[in-house]
């Protein structure tokens, strides 16, 4: 696994070559086993591959060539409403697994609200569903180069644009975190060197 990160890097050009889409909702798949708050789940992913998407991400980016040239490119989306709708699905499957204690499920309901109503109450609901979604957009670009594809996670795009093109347009409970083109890479990227580790590794209190 230290291989595959290590020799993840992000990709701006790629081949026309299709991605199977059974392949594809198996690593979207993979990227959902990621942890979540309260394990909500409140992140979702909209693939698209088609001519007129492809076509509106690339525009929803200015112009960047890596929508455009994937075949795929994954659209993570956060849902800071979800704990709304979620949660009895979640218990109901939490409990017929067995993961939590009756104590837990019992008092789940109440954290919840009071959690995401303080959330909300100090503007902090976009954040939080972002940072959710975030993650499993980390272990889908790690799952990808492991079987051999390329990603480039992009964050240069407007968002009202990007919710036009996959149809969601209007919708404040629904936030853009990331797009990750998906494909066969056309170039070859070096590694570019990371920071000393004594620059960036602390312990207990923060170094610099």
């Amino acid at each position: 696994m230290s291989r595959v990160i290590r020799a993840r890097r992000s990709i701006r050009h790629y081949r026309p070559d299709p991605v199977p889409l059974a392949l594809v909702h198996e690593l979207v798949d993979l990227a959902m086993e990621a942890p979540s708050s309260y394990n909500l789940q409140a992140r979702s992913v909209v693939i698209v591959s088609g001519e007129e998407g492809r076509r509106a991400l690339t525009e929803a980016t200015g112009g960047q060539p890596h929508p455009r040239e994937a075949p795929v490119t994954l659209v993570f989306v956060a849902e800071s409403g979800a704990w709304r709708e979620n949660l009895d699905e979640v218990r109901a499957t939490a409990s017929r697994l067995g993961a939590w204690t009756e104590e837990f499920d019992a008092a789940l309901p109440e954290s919840v609200r009071l959690f995401h109503e303080d959330l909300r109450d100090r503007g902090l609901a976009r954040e939080y569903a972002v940072k959710d979604a975030m993650i499993a957009a980390s272990f889908l670009m790690i799952a990808a180069e492991a079987a051999g594809l390329a990603t480039s996670p992009m964050n240069g795009w407007d968002e009202d644009l990007v919710k036009k093109a996959i149809g969601i347009e209007g919708r404040d409970d629904l936030h853009i975190a990331l797009l990750v083109p998906l494909g066969h890479p056309a170039e070859t990227r070096r590694h570019p060197g990371r920071r000393d580790p004594s620059l960036t590794r602390f312990g207990e209190t923060y170094g610099r």
